[in-house]
This record gives C-alpha cells, structure tokens and sequence, in this order.
C-alpha cells in the first residue's frame, strides 16, 4: 500500500490524541543548530570573502560577488519569457489586492477626559527577505515576502537567495526577474543559515543588519532563525510543506490525488493527509495516486513523501469528526472539498489557509489567489499566522494625559505601585503632586 491508512470510526479521542496518531516527519532543529553555529560565528566575525567561501562549500559555488550588480537584475527581466511576465504581473496584482486590505489604521481611545491612548502602527526599519533556491524555483516567495512588507512602508528591503552553479554564481533568473519587477534592488547571492547571519548581523562593507527576517527554507534556516531570534525578529521556522484534504462522497477522487501529489512534490518529507467518511472514495485516490505518481516529473520524490509516517489516508464516522481532527493537526494547507464547503469552514479554527470547494486548490494559493503562501507548519497553526502585512508592523501606544486626569488617578497608580511593593513607581507619580 502506497499510503498508510488510520481508521478512526467510532472513536472520540481527544485533541492530543489525534496530533499522536498524524506525526510529522521527524525534524531535529536541535541538531542542525548545533551544526551551524560554526557557520554563524564565522559570519559574524567575517567579510564578503566568508560569504563567497560558504557559496563554495554549502551550494557548490563561489560567487563573484555577494551582492548581486543591478544590470543582472535587469537582464533577467528583460530576458524573462513574456507568458512568466505576464503570469507574474497578473499574480503580484491580485496579491498586492488582498494585501491592501491589511492595512492597518491608527486609533485614539479617550480613556477619560484628558487622557488618550493611541495606538499607531510603525513598520519594522529594515527586514531580510529569504528565498529558497533548493529543489525549486520560487519566485512566488519573492512576491508573497516582498510585497506585504512594501505595503506596511518598510523603508529599507533585502533580498537573499542561494548562488546557483549553472548560473555563474547568481541567484535564478527568474528569482532576479521578479526583484526587479518589484522595485526591489538589494538582492544577495547568499543562502543558508549564513544569510539569516548576514541579516541579523550585517557584515561590513557589504550589508546592514536588519531588524527581521522572514521566509521559508530548509531546517538549516530554520535552526540559524531559532538561534538568531531575539537578535532578529522572525515570521516562523518553516518546516516541511504539508496538505490535509477534507473530502466527501462528492469530491472526485483525481482532484483529491492531485492535490496530494502537489505539496508531496516539495520534499520527501512533506506531509500529504486526506480525511473523509468515504470507503469509495479512499479506493478511488489510491488508484488515481498510483496513475498520477508513475506520469509525473518528481515521482520518486512524491512517493517517498506519500510512504513516509507524515501522511496518510484517515477514515471517520462524519465530516464533523473530520473537522475535528482537522483542528488538532492544524495543517499548513487545508482544502475542504465536501457539499457544505463554506459551513464545514467555519469550524475550523487551527490552519494556516483553508482553500473551500473544488475550484480553490493549494496550487491556486500558491501562485495567484491574492493570500499569502508563506504560513505556520508543523502544527504552529494552533497559535501563529501566515505572513502579511501585519507581520511587518509594530502596534505602538502613545499615551497622552493633562495635568487634572493625572491628578484624578494618581493615588490610584500609587497604591497598586505599593502593593507590589514598588514604592519608586509611586514616588514618580507623587514627585508631580507636589
């Protein structure tokens, strides 16, 4: 059998339960950490040469120079295949739509008559935008990272990407392609844990540090974000991709194996799990597994995910126990393809992105929906977000008070500064009564 199958009819187990019974890939963050603290030091006490020397070493090349030349930018753009430009301005116009909604505006509460509190929202100075260069090309994450960061006014944006061999030491084309569609011009040939170095540090002569840094990337850039994080800001520490599919009598099974097969293709340990109440519709998808694997490109790949103790094939008594087990697993994608779509969605709490119905796959948020793909993993869904334009904002409070609201709740202040045993707090307050 291809992919392990759970039977969970007549069972209610709890929330642990069910996370017990749909683990993930085994991921050792710990480890990796331990690995690249080396790679950190050296990046922190390094030049531009550490950089072009951890090129050579980490991605099999060693970059002419770190930081990449405008005129590179340029030629890819203009040397990009019209039907990619086309898709590409089509993508970053419906993006920039829903992300312009984001917005978030200032508000002023008058707590009493002369003291207001306002709440303004200040974008971060400075953040680094990471880019994958790995087993694919994604300048979709140039556009999911960049532009919600424009849209909160971050003054100051930067861009890394691996060098790559068959181009000379450069980030992709099309990865450079896109930067310059987006005004972005800061773009580094560096990947890794040292470009979350690179960030969070600054290295002389060559780049600032930054004050975030967001954007997915294999476990080396997630443990260089574990260990980094208090010195930087972070989105998350993306983990391997992951699909769960909520799915009735009525979805049709090639939808369903398709959509599977989709996030199985990022990595061999990406998680690909399917929920239903139908025994027809198991059978069905595990043929059409089988005809869809053995046509398509990263076969071998998509079978060692689909084999792997991270996916599976769950059958429950209803869809309600469905939704259920859904919350506790707290997937990164969750498509429910059922009858009652959108009432199925509304219980659902825990997701990174729920995409409704038969026509809203994974593949569509990925690209060209308007939301964001970059989003909580490995069950982080439970308390965290997908990147936007929030993520790039600070929500500030000034607070405002005249003399007479002061005085109105001064002895106020100065006993529960006294009841915690604080009295220098009272003392501040007294020192204006005097």
């Amino acid at each position: 059998m291809l992919i392990r199958r759970i039977d969970l009819r007549g069972k209610t187990l709890s929330k642990a339960e069910y996370k017990s019974l749909l683990p993930r890939a085994i991921l050792d963050v710990e480890a990796a950490m331990i690995s690249i603290a080396p790679v950190l030091e050296a990046v922190k006490s390094g030049d531009e040469e550490t950089l072009k020397d951890l090129g050579l070493k980490f991605d099999g090349v060693r970059p002419a120079s770190i930081r990449v030349p405008r005129a590179q930018l340029q030629k890819a753009l203009a040397e990009l295949p019209a039907e990619v430009r086309s898709a590409l301005d089509e993508a970053i116009a419906r993006i920039k739509k829903v992300h312009s909604d984001q917005a978030r505006q200032e508000s002023s509460t008058q707590v009493v008559d002369g003291g207001v509190v306002t709440q303004r929202w200040i974008p971060v100075d400075r953040v680094g935008l990471y880019v994958p260069g790995g087993k694919a090309v994604y300048p979709s994450s140039v556009m999911m990272n960049v532009i919600p960061a424009q849209i909160a006014k971050v003054a100051s944006i930067a861009v890394a990407s691996p060098p790559q061999k068959e181009f000379d030491g450069l980030p992709h084309p099309t990865i450079l392609a896109t930067c310059e569609l987006l005004g972005v011009h800061e773009v580094y040939a560096v990947g890794g844990a040292q470009a979350v170095a690179m960030f969070a540090f600054g290295v002389k002569d060559l780049c600032q540090a930054t004050d975030m840094v967001t954007g997915p990337g294999n476990i080396y850039v997630a443990a260089a974000k574990r260990a980094l994080r208090g010195l930087i800001g972070i989105d998350s520490e993306a983990g391997p991709t992951e699909i769960a599919v909520i799915a009735d009598s009525s979805a049709r099974a090639v939808d369903v194996a398709a959509d599977l097969i989709s996030q199985a293709e990022h990595d061999t340990i990406a998680a690909a799990v399917l929920i239903t109440d139908s025994q027809e519709l198991i059978s069905a998808v595990e043929i059409e597994l089988e005809k869809r694997i053995a046509k398509t490109k990263h076969s071998d790949r998509i079978r060692t995910a689909l084999a792997g103790i991270q996916s599976c094939i769950v059958l429950v008594d209803d869809i309600e126990q469905a939704a259920d087990i859904a919350n506790a697993y707290a997937a990164e994608h969750l498509e429910i393809i059922v009858k009652n779509a959108d009432e199925i969605g509304k219980k659902i709490r825990n997701a990174g992105a729920v995409f409704l119905g038969p026509f809203s796959p994974v593949s569509l948020g990925d690209y060209s929906a308007g939301s964001n793909h970059v989003l909580p993993t490995g069950g982080c869904a439970c308390h965290s977000s997908g990147l936007s334009v929030q993520s790039f904002l600070k929500g500030v409070n000034f607070i405002s008070y005249d003399e007479k609201a002061f005085r109105d709740i001064a002895s106020n202040v100065i006993t529960l500064a006294n009841s915690e045993d604080l009295p220098a707090h009272g003392e501040a307050m007294k020192a204006r009564l005097e």
